[in-house]
């Protein structure tokens, strides 16, 4: 033993300049460190005293060692199960490594906001905000008497400003100036296009135009309408949802990460109504709504040592505390993976030092009839594994939104829990990790067995994330019992290829559910297009494999749809309705502030329709 530490206190200088091999502390079992010394010289230390140093000789080459009587001896080529062996570390980067304790998402994210409904402008409002489509756009004139109602002379004013920045309503259009002698201090107009043609996401977009714009005048309470208020009552209390909603993500402003961040100023948002038509429910509906978003928002926006696959779960438990008369969940540990056989899933996790969390949320509705899933790919951050995403146009730094499908998850279950719908039980579903490098990491050509009994021979460790979904379906059918299910992922480079940044793509066989899905994302205004499942790409895009019963990628070609086929071998029953929403794309835009919270109102929606 003496011996052994003065050959360690002499080589710890050139160890420096080494690169460590392995290290590794399995309870209760005999412990391996090898230290790699110089780039010919290994030096190996056993729990039991058993120590020697051997240099990378032909086999021939004697070996020197030096051991303790008794000893039990390790042999050169002994290496645990992927299913036994332990990480080095026993933390994990639960919050940033900076210390920071930074949260991963806020439940309640607006903090002192306030949306009221108002049939008249208040005193004290400092911005007025209308909605005009083409046609109304166009017959605006100096004396027009909807204008002349909230101010005399304000519609002179709005004239010289649809004129002077030749404002014709097109939507996503908007205009603002000052304006003198008038209860407000600013008038702005947001176009809605064509009358005939508003699309589902308007009058949010009115809402947040309108808060965004008053945050920029430094405005504390602004007024919002429309200008045409000709509505049935059911239909503008639709529309006074969405601008509720939108007026609560335009003042929302991501500022945790940064240390000079300021409060906004915008404190109240007037949503102007109809006579006697009381809102409140569809105010609260839409702080819902916008809330669950905003939730995505964070979750796909906050850096990996931020959010990891234990802080997913800690937003999963939050939900369930905030909301127990509805809500409930379980966290699956490693071992109750284990237990369960999902060697898919668990293949994916084994290089992380971040312990995998398999997520199942539950929301159970009054007087609920139909068992739902919403299952999400959780991949907080993708190194490609030993398939490593390297070189210009591998998005690693971008990675970190590889669980934008569990983002939306949890905000359309956030959404879900507020509203309440009822006559459904929905589960939300998150096999969540981190797709690392490491010597006990999933290497290309190995066979993985799920959950199912299914094998699969994995040709390419960067097409992970529909491995880790491939367990979560299994689960979802089988275990939480649903009977219709839909899985969101950033799943394929493919899909944004073929459907560029703005558009998702929505893969399912049977026509009902994608009737649903395009309804909900209609009335979300989020877009989505339905994608061919050839059948015979499993076989001519290269997914068969001689040694498994699949692979988990094939050719280049048609990556998306071969991708869609893979997950569908993992839904057993005939009966179950099943979708894969691909959001590659619209999970992040740079020109709209980076994380979209994509999703998170689609689902939501159809999840809320299965109770009717």
């Amino acid at each position: 033993l003496t011996r052994m530490l003065r050959f360690a206190s002499r080589v710890t200088a050139v160890a420096l300049n080494a690169s460590v091999f392995t290290t590794r502390a399995a309870h209760g079992a005999p412990v391996t460190a090898r230290v790699l010394v110089l780039p010919s010289t290994t030096a190996t230390f056993n729990r039991d005293f058993t120590f020697s140093s051997s240099a990378m000789m032909p086999p021939s080459a004697p070996r020197a060692s030096v051991s303790v009587p008794g000893a039990r001896a390790i042999g050169p080529r002994a290496r645990p199960s992927i299913r036994h062996r332990t990480p080095v570390r026993s933390s994990t980067r639960t919050f940033a490594a900076s210390g920071g304790d930074y949260v991963p998402g806020q439940l309640q994210p607006f903090g002192d906001l306030s949306v009221v409904g108002a049939e008249a402008i208040p005193d004290g409002c400092q911005m007025l905000v209308l909605s005009v489509c083409e046609a109304d756009a166009e017959k605006l004139s100096a004396d027009d008497k909807v204008l002349e109602g909230y101010a005399p002379g304000l519609a002179a004013v709005v004239k010289d400003m649809c004129d002077e920045q030749e404002f014709k309503g097109a939507a996503g259009s908007s205009v603002f100036t000052r304006v003198a002698g008038a209860p407000f201090k600013h008038v702005g107009l947001v176009g809605l296009g064509k009358a005939d043609a508003i699309a589902g996401d308007a009058w949010m977009a009115l809402g947040k135009e309108a808060t965004a714009a008053a945050a920029k005048s430094k405005c504390t309470a602004v007024a919002v309408g429309k200008y045409w208020m000709g509505d049935e009552e059911a239909d503008f209390k639709g529309k006074a949802e969405g601008i509720a909603a939108g007026a609560f993500l335009g003042s929302f402003e991501d500022s945790r990460f940064k240390s000079d961040a300021k409060p906004g100023s915008v404190k109240t948002v007037h949503v102007l109504t109809q006579p006697g038509v009381d809102v409140a429910s569809e105010i609260a509906a839409g702080k819902a709504k916008a809330s669950g978003v905003a939730l995505t928002k964070q979750l796909v926006a906050a850096p990996p040592n931020v959010v990891t696959p234990s802080a997913l779960a800690r937003i999963a438990n939050e939900i369930a505390a905030q909301f127990p008369e509805t809500c409930s969940v379980k966290i699956l540990e490693k071992e109750e993976c284990e237990a369960m056989g999902m060697g898919s899933y668990l293949g994916v996790a084994e290089a992380s030092d971040e312990p995998p969390k398999f997520i199942h949320l539950t929301y159970k509705g009054e007087g609920a009839k139909k068992t739902v899933a919403v299952v999400g790919k959780g991949l907080t951050f993708d190194s490609g594994g030993y398939n490593i995403k390297a070189g210009a146009g591998s998005m690693i730094e971008m990675m970190k939104f590889d669980m934008g499908g569990a983002g939306a998850t949890l905000g359309a279950a956030r959404i879900i829990a507020e509203t309440a719908p009822p006559g459904v039980e929905a589960h939300f579903i998150v096999a969540s990790c981190e797709n690392m490098i490491g010597s006990r990491g999933l290497r290309p050509g190995d066979i993985l067995t799920a959950s199912n009994g299914k094998t699969i021979e994995v040709n390419n460790t960067d097409a992970e994330g529909r491995l880790t979904l491939a367990d979560a379906l299994v689960y979802a059918e089988k275990t939480a019992g649903a009977t219709s299910i839909v899985d969101v992922a950033t799943l394929t480079g493919a899909c944004i290829v073929g459907l560029g940044p703005e558009v998702a793509g929505m893969f399912t066989p049977n026509d009902d559910l994608a009737a649903e899905l395009e309804a909900s994302a209609k009335e979300a205004g989020e877009l989505f297009w339905r994608m061919p499942m050839q059948d015979t790409y499993w076989k001519s895009c290269g997914m068969t494999s001689e040694y498994a019963d699949m692979k988990n990628t094939g050719s280049r070609g048609g990556g998306a749809i071969t991708a869609a086929l893979f997950l569908k071998r993992f839904i057993e029953k005939d009966t179950t309705k099943w979708g894969h929403l691909d959001i590659a794309g619209p999970v992040w835009d740079d020109k709209k502030g980076g994380a979209t919270g994509f999703a998170a109102q689609t689902l939501a929606a159809w999840v809320a329709k299965q109770g009717k």
